[in-house]
């Protein structure tokens, strides 16, 4: 009898269509989760060789732990959050199961008031909503030398956009890296690979957390 239900369902999976066919946990065997890694100079990997930048080794260390997700780099050095909302529809093609959301550092290094920032980053969330895509934010700091009003106005955008759209939040992009000269390139703004490595680590159960919000399919 056990034999008998093993060759039926085999054949029932054999005979459903590709798009019936379950992915099983988020991230693990099946079809591969698509992310994309939407950012700037810090997603990019400026100055790094290829093979480090940050989607590059998220996307190893998930694998290792077993889960089954490609992860594009969408990275453009020197971009704003105004830039990457520009880029948005061509940046994240269809069929993208989730974004890894990493904007705003350059805006808060040209000194834009923080409304600009919070404006388009929250665009590029509602957008990626209406086309099904979920995001997971990863946030960052304003340097304390533009004043405790600045960096409060601009450090609270991500949360409170997090807050406002359920998102999962990594606060601090560079958390464990920022302001050590051994994690980061002489120009005191971008890790080294071990400085991505170690980032990569930190933020690791946080996108561990968001792949198992995503939808089934």
């Amino acid at each position: 009898m056990a034999i008998i239900f093993a060759c039926v369902a085999t054949l029932a999976a054999l005979l459903l269509p590709a798009a019936a066919q379950p992915r099983g946990e988020p991230g693990r065997g099946g079809e591969p989760i698509r992310l994309v890694a939407l950012g700037d100079s810090l997603t990019a990997g400026y100055g790094l060789p290829q093979g480090t930048a940050f989607p590059a080794v998220l996307e190893k260390a998930l694998k290792a732990k077993g889960y089954n997700v490609e992860i594009a780099n969408a990275g453009v050095s020197g971009d704003t959050a105004s830039g990457g909302l520009d880029r948005l529809d061509w940046s994240v093609p269809d069929g993208t199961d989730g974004v890894i959301l990493e904007l705003g550092a350059n805006d808060m290094l040209r000194g834009l008031d923080p409304a600009i920032p919070r404006r388009a980053i929250e665009t590029i969330v509602e957008r990626l909503k209406a086309r099904g895509i979920p995001v997971m934010l990863a946030g960052m700091a304003a340097s304390r030398n533009l004043g405790a009003d600045y960096a409060e106005k601009f450090d609270s955008l991500y949360r409170d956009i997090a807050e406002k759209h359920g998102l999962v939040l990594y606060p601090f992009f560079l958390d464990g890296v920022a302001g050590d000269p051994s994690l980061n390139l002489q120009d005191g703004l971008h890790p080294t690979a071990r400085g991505i490595e170690i980032v990569v680590a930190r933020i690791l159960p946080t996108v561990e957390t968001f792949l198992a919000t995503l939808p089934r399919r």
